[in-house]
Order: structure tokens, then sequence, then C-alpha cells
């Protein structure tokens, strides 16, 4: 069955959720913004060992996509997550890739050395900011 006219822009913008996700330096940025209420920019720099301009690349993406925001602070720039419930779908993402993983031990064990994810935030209602 084809999408209708009404129901197109409400896929394109979940299309838009996953490639604002589709980098593995974004998906880690986001765990590490997943693990504190708020990481300075060069905190990132320092967690990620990427290039100013390469981090400010993601950032951007991210930040176009919603998944983040940022706020300037004298000579600092701070970002968290948009939506704490971003924090759970990395957390079903990786239980989802564990479980895909099973059958290949090498993978699975790459894998689970992944930094730890922080425990779940409690769920939001329906219409709360995260």
């Amino acid at each position: 069955m084809p999408l209708s006219d009404a129901q197109r822009p409400l896929y394109e913008v979940k299309a838009n959720l996953f490639k604002g996700l589709a980098h593995p330096y974004r998906i880690r940025i986001l765990e590490l913004l997943s693990a504190a209420e708020e990481v300075t920019v060069s905190a990132l720099q320092q967690e990620t060992g990427l290039e100013a301009s390469h981090l400010s690349q993601h950032l951007s993406v991210l930040r176009r996509h919603r998944l983040v925001r940022s706020e300037r602070r004298g000579s600092h720039v701070h970002y968290r997550l948009a939506d704490r419930r971003t924090a759970e779908l990395l957390a079903v993402a990786r239980a989802l890739l564990l479980g895909m993983l099973s059958s290949d031990h090498d993978q699975l064990a790459q894998a689970r050395r992944l930094p730890d994810l922080p425990a779940s935030p409690r769920p939001l209602s329906p219409g709360e900011d995260g």
C-alpha cells in the first residue's frame, strides 16, 4: 500500500531522525551525552578524539536533526540531549545489536567491550519534553 500524501511527511521526519543517527561518531557523541546532563565541546573532543572541525560537523548534523541542544556560557559551549528518550533509543539499539551479533562470537565480544550506557531514565509521559 503506497504512502498517502498525509503520511509521507511523518515518515520523512522519522527517516531524518535515523539519518541523524547514521554515523558511528554521532552515536558515540549521543552516548556521551546520555551519560551526563550536559557536556562541553572540549570534553566531547577529548572523549571522541575528533578534530574540532569534524566534531563541529557532527554536532551540526545532530542539531539539524533535533537530537541535541547547545548553550553558550562564556567561552564554553555545552551540549545536551534534546530529548532524554534518545538515551532509551540508544539502549534499545544496543540490545538489538547484541541480539543480532549473538551468532558471531567475535563481533559480540567486541560489542560487549563498548563503554557502558547510563541507566535508563524514568519514562516520560506523552507530551513531556526530555
